[in-house]
């Protein structure tokens, strides 16, 4: 007989390379307290990456191995991990490029996407990976939005951060900065203002203000710094409100997210990877959480790397990991509603 879903959403949590602070910060997340009560957290990944973050963080947590997710009692005080066992782990060094960690991120990812499809677990909080440990496992995504996207045959996610009072869409993400200018059409960013106002309903934002940024100064100065706000934004924007989206834009970039995080607006769509990810940081670094929009269930991230720099030390702090997974708890039934 299976046993009872508990009434709490259960979230798997992937451990991230092993060789970065990505298993720390999960076992103190864990142990920070209060994350229990609105979730059953289940790390997915090798027990021995856990066993060895217990270790250089000091963290005094049981690890109970659970065959399914199913099993899991959510209790504190226990690190509940459905073992993914990994080629090469006790070799592998902190701080250090390698391609047995890369294989061992991108393993855990599989399994917890696996258990999410097959509605084993509820959401999907991820740990930080890093890109060239991938590159180096022969891993032919570029980061976890590109394998979340094509094993639930997503064909593009939306990337939204998500901090205090602030939420920012991208309208592109892992691109060069003149690659993502050629990306800014009037096409495409109709077609993400309409998905992000989608997407926001679904949790629970009720008739989103969306605002657009602007990509050259001074929102281009009616072309006087350039014509993409004229050229490809404002028609967007134009063609969205005719839709019906509450869609405003585009506006200086050097302000927009300031409005927003004052309560302005309830989103902006950022035009490229660093325009939005520097105002989250700067607003709230630790604070801030990734959400995919568009799967079939939710994830959600820390918003940092893999601080190499800090693996090994046990000093790293866990804030973003705790709000990615109170994210997850938090959201997940609204994603995707329990089957009874």
């Amino acid at each position: 007989m299976r046993p009872m879903r508990p009434s709490r959403p259960v979230v798997a949590l992937t451990l991230g390379d092993p060789a970065s602070i990505g298993p720390e910060v999960v076992v103190k997340a864990l142990a920070s307290g209060g994350l229990h009560e609105g979730c059953v957290p289940v790390v997915v990944g090798d027990r021995r990456i856990v066993a060895r973050a217990l270790v250089t963080t000091g963290v005094s947590l049981e690890v109970v191995p659970v065959a399914r997710p199913g099993e899991a009692t959510g209790s504190p005080g226990l690190v509940e991990v459905v073992d993914v066992p990994a080629d090469g782990i006790d070799g592998i060094e902190w701080g250090r490029i390698q391609a047995a960690a890369g294989r061992a991120a991108f393993e855990s990812i599989r399994v917890a996407i696996d258990l999410a499809l097959a509605r084993e677990v509820d959401a999907v909080a991820t740990a930080p990976v890093n890109k060239e440990a991938f590159r180096a496992a022969g891993v032919s995504q570029i980061g976890h939005t590109e394998i979340f996207g094509e094993r639930t045959s997503t064909p593009d996610p939306l990337t939204l951060f998500e901090v205090k009072a602030l939420r920012i869409f991208f309208l592109t993400r892992h691109l060069s900065v003149a690659e993502a200018i050629r990306r800014i059409t009037t096409a495409r960013t109709l077609d993400v203002l309409v998905r992000a106002a989608a997407a926001l309903g679904t949790l629970g934002v009720k008739a989103p203000r969306i605002a657009v940024a602007a990509l050259n100064p001074h929102g281009g100065e009616h072309g006087l710094f350039g014509d993409e706000e004229e050229r490809e934004l404002a028609p967007a924007v134009a063609a969205a409100r005719a839709r019906g989206i509450d869609a405003y834009g585009p506006l200086p970039a050097d302000s927009v997210f300031w409005h927003a995080a004052e309560g302005r607006f309830d989103a902006v769509l950022s035009l490229f990877h660093d325009q939005g990810h520097i105002a989250a940081k700067m607003y709230d670094f630790e604070r801030t959480v990734s959400i995919t929009c568009g799967l079939p269930f939710l994830r959600t991230s820390v918003d940092h790397g893999t601080a190499f720099d800090l693996a090994g030390t046990g000093r790293a702090s866990e804030v973003s990991m705790v709000e990615a997974v109170r994210a997850a708890a938090r959201y997940a039934f609204a994603v995707r509603p329990r089957v009874t």
